[in-house]
């Protein structure tokens, strides 16, 4: 009986040795998804009231884990029986990405050439004027994307895999995903409330740890905004990159016709043009 117990103990230790190996390779291939998919959802999550940035970030993050329940057992049941339809799966995905990115840099041309001036306080995109559902709501259809693009590329890094190794390793790599962007989002998002603290706690201190403390306190305060126009900027454009690469990569055509280009201006100009070409089409039905 205790040979047994050790033998499964064994088995038990080899096939965590095999799926950390795995998820290893499978963190490489997706490290540049990630951080695409770190860039869009921060920007996503931030803008709120200070009273409801938590709450928000925590119920986005729980619709995050749903997503990858959902997207994780289809995608093996999809990649074992029908694997046929992957690919238009994320076409649809990115035609969607696309025509987020495209619509903000609309926004921010009429913006522009309406001689609207921005400032932290009086600025406000269509997608900010949103109610806080619809923003979460809004959060939750993009890291879906996101989610589905993550799983399949960890998905084809363990094909030929047993289906416990394929599971724990893409179970890894969506947990991981959802905990590391939202465990930042939810960081940053304090960044002004560390800083007012630290600013407070200077006070009851004199000498030199005062001022560094108060300098710090200020410079976390008045970086956030900053940090948060950056994120947007960087989010719209991962959104391009990510949906249009999706075209690049899964379409003969868009990859021929775009083969002088280096990638990421390729997936970039795929992505503008299906972006804009997506909003075209709405528009004529409105």
């Amino acid at each position: 009986m205790p040979s047994g117990i050790f033998a499964i103990l064994d088995d038990i230790a080899m096939l965590l040795d095999d799926a950390s190996a795995m998820s290893k390779i499978a963190a490489k291939k997706t490290a540049g998804l990630l951080g695409d998919d770190l860039a869009v959802n921060a920007e996503k999550a931030t803008g709120f009231h200070a009273s409801r940035e938590l709450p928000v970030i925590w119920a986005i993050t729980k619709g995050s884990l749903l997503n990858k329940m959902i997207i994780l057992p289809a995608a093996l049941l999809l990649s074992t029986y029908t694997p046929w339809i992957i690919v238009p799966i994320l076409l649809l995905g990115g035609a969607y990405l696309c025509f987020e990115g495209a619509e903000k840099i609309h926004e921010w041309l009429t913006h522009r050439f309406a001689k609207h001036t921005w400032t932290a306080d009086s600025h406000q995109t269509a997608s900010q004027k949103l109610s806080e559902k619809e923003k979460i709501r809004s959060a939750i259809r993009t890291d879906f994307i996101l989610s589905i693009e993550i799983i399949v590329i960890t998905l084809e890094s363990v094909i030929g895999q047993r289906l416990i190794i394929q599971l724990l390793v893409v179970s890894f790599v969506a947990l991981l995903a959802t905990v590391g962007v939202y465990g930042f989002v939810a960081l940053l998002v304090k960044l002004d409330d560390m800083g007012l603290y630290l600013v407070q706690y200077a006070q009851s201190m004199t000498g030199l740890l005062s001022t560094i403390l108060t300098k710090v306190g200020k410079i976390l305060i008045a970086s956030l905004p900053k940090i948060i126009r950056l994120l947007e900027f960087v989010g719209t454009i991962a959104m391009l990159l990510v949906g249009g690469g999706m075209y690049v990569h899964n379409i003969a055509v868009v990859h021929d016709g775009l083969y002088f280009m280096p990638t990421m201006l390729a997936s970039l100009v795929a992505g503008l043009v299906v972006g804009f070409l997506v909003m075209f089409i709405l528009h004529l039905k409105d």
